[in-house]
């Protein structure tokens, strides 16, 4: 690690010149970090030229050099240890270069270099592939900052879980794999965090086989969520949409949204909802629609009304989906439209 503290307070001019030569731009260092122009000491030719090994070209060095200055003030040891431990899931130096590119920061942070060595093997032994794992180092670095141990807990806390709510043996490993890939960042919770959610939603009468379909509909986001919100969410969907305790079940199994939108998101895509025509009846028949923003919804509307789609007398289904979804399902409906009304070569009747 490396201090802001400098004795002179002035600008290292050695770092200066060598920073220059690699036509790094120097402006944008002082603009957003000039501490580390102060350091003492640097190494800006040692990092360029193990970036330049590695396949960077010019204009590549400068770049990460601009997006992450501090990488001067790692030493070559340093930063050879980083590379020899990212390229344990690196096909290549290619493929390393190209990430370190993305991701400047994520490869420059080394002074956990231990803990993420120790969680890359973990991971590689839970059977993540080094596609994902790469994915998660550069997408979600600090889980590899926590202790291996912390890690391996969230993992065993789930597993247990998993089997407890009658998931089977056969496919945990899966179900594991697939959970870490869509949502990485349930490994900064912790395990009496995940305990305290899932017992929450058994409170709830939400019957095993349910709240296991509820944590693989959730992608993993039931973990970021505490019972306390959980318990608003839930009273808020009841008072809007006026229904039993086992009607709202049936709805939060439908959409998981309900659960894991806030007070304020839900209320907010409701009003947006309501302002376009359409009804709490509509809504609580097709409540998919909440998981989208009100910009997204007031898009679609538009776009279905030009063809002549009325929204308020009709289904809420050709609204939901993905985007891809919603181009496939206007597509249909435009070609329907355009389809003529008579066949142009049928024969004429003649009495006609």
């Amino acid at each position: 690690s490396y201090t802001t503290d400098t004795k002179s307070g002035e600008e290292n001019k050695k770092t200066i010149e060598n920073l220059y030569r690699l036509s790094v731009d120097i402006k944008k260092i002082r603009r957003l970090k000039e501490w580390v122009l102060l350091q003492d000491v640097a190494y800006v030719k040692e990092i360029a030229s193990i970036l330049q090994e590695m396949g960077a070209d010019a204009t590549a060095v400068a770049n990460v050099l601009e997006r992450c200055p501090e990488a001067i003030l790692h030493t070559p040891s340093e930063i050879n240890s980083q590379r020899a431990l990212w390229q344990l899931v690196c096909q290549n130096e290619q493929q390393l270069i190209k990430l370190i590119e993305q991701f400047p920061e994520s490869f420059f942070t080394t002074e956990y270099r231990e803990n993420q060595k120790a969680n890359i093997l973990f991971f590689q032994e839970l059977g993540l592939k080094n596609n994902i794992i790469t994915r998660l180092l550069t997408s979600a670095p600090n889980i590899f900052y926590n202790p291996v141990e912390k890690n391996k807990n969230v993992i065993e806390t789930l597993q247990r879980n998993y089997l407890s709510l009658g998931g089977s043996d056969a496919n945990m490993k899966i179900w594991i794999l697939k959970l870490l890939s869509q949502n990485p960042f349930i490994l900064l919770n912790t395990s009496t965090a995940i305990q305290e959610n899932l017992e929450f939603l058994q409170k709830n009468d939400f019957t095993d086989h349910e709240v296991l379909q509820l944590l693989s509909k959730l992608k993993g986001f039931i973990f970021q969520l505490t019972p306390t919100t959980m318990q608003k969410s839930m009273l808020f969907s009841k008072s809007v949409f006026k229904c039993s305790d086992q009607e709202l079940k049936q709805l939060m199994l439908k959409c998981p949204a309900l659960l894991y939108y806030s007070v304020p998101v839900l209320e907010e895509r409701l009003e947006g909802l309501l302002k376009e025509g359409i009804s709490v009846a509509q809504i609580r028949d097709t409540p998919m629609v909440l998981e989208l923003t009100t910009q997204i919804v007031q898009y679609r509307i538009k776009k279905l009304s030009a063809l002549g789609y009325d929204i308020k007398s009709g289904t809420l289904e050709s609204l939901n989906g993905t985007k891809k979804d919603f181009e496939a399902n206007y597509g249909r409906i435009q070609s329907k439209k355009e389809r003529p009304i008579f066949n142009p070569v049928a024969p004429l009747n003649i009495e006609d």
